[in-house]
């Protein structure tokens, strides 16, 4: 169940539009909420449903942005898992590159609990028509709890049929020290109820045990809002 503390935490991320807006740049704002709250391919809410919030800021050329947001999740006792990091999106010969830098910590953790971490993030993208593919490659130095260094690569790939109907699929692979190494996939279809509001709905599996609610198969549904 998600606590008041988590409830006050994402009014609060919402409430920041009303202070926003004379800052230059523009801003972006989402929140949602989904059956499970799943992050390379496994689940970070122990199979349960859960909520979010996020801001974010880029400068004017779209080169450079910062962001922050909170999210519910179950791990070390705590129930939200709040970010702050930055990065920038240069395009090369054709490509987009996004190179960010966040730092995560677990609010209101067990006492003791390893519950801050640096996570390192590459993604590069191309679109051609309908059709889109990433490569994404993730790395920490030290993660939560009992996980030491841990890196994540993942390929996408998605193919638009219209403009409010599209499908994706992707396959990762997670190594990590002080936990299992894992195979994640997920596959599922998105539409655009509007410009505003957008519904997900998709299968994850990993190849870890089943018995473990964190990489057993779940088909997850999701809703977010932007604005």
């Amino acid at each position: 169940m998600i606590r008041t503390l988590t409830t006050a935490a994402l009014i609060a991320l919402l409430a920041t539009p009303a202070l926003a807006q004379d800052a230059p740049g523009r801003w972006n704002f989402g929140f949602g909420a989904g059956t499970d709250n799943r992050s390379k391919a496994a689940s970070k809410s122990m199979g349960q449903e859960f909520v979010w919030a996020s801001a974010e800021w880029e400068n004017d050329s779209g080169f450079f942005y910062a962001q922050g947001g909170l999210e519910g999740i179950q791990s070390n006792g705590s129930d939200t898992e709040g970010e702050l990091g930055f990065g920038v999106r240069p395009q090369i010969a054709g490509f987009d590159l996004d190179l960010n830098i966040a730092h995560k910590w677990q609010l209101d953790a067990n006492p003791g609990a390893d519950a801050e971490a640096w996570e390192f993030t590459a993604n590069l993208s191309r679109s051609i028509g309908p059709a889109r593919a990433r490569l994404q490659l993730q790395h920490s130095p030290d993660g939560t709890g009992a996980v030491k260094a841990w890196t994540w690569v993942e390929a996408q790939a998605g193919w638009d049929f219209n403009e409010t109907v599209s499908a994706s699929a992707a396959i990762g692979r997670r190594e990590q020290d002080g936990a299992i190494d894992y195979t994640g996939y997920n596959a599922g279809m998105s539409w655009a109820i509007n410009r505003r509001a957008a519904l997900d709905v998709r299968w994850y599996g990993t190849d870890g045990p089943s018995n473990d609610p964190r990489y057993a198969d779940a088909v997850v549904a999701a809703i977010s809002f932007g604005f």
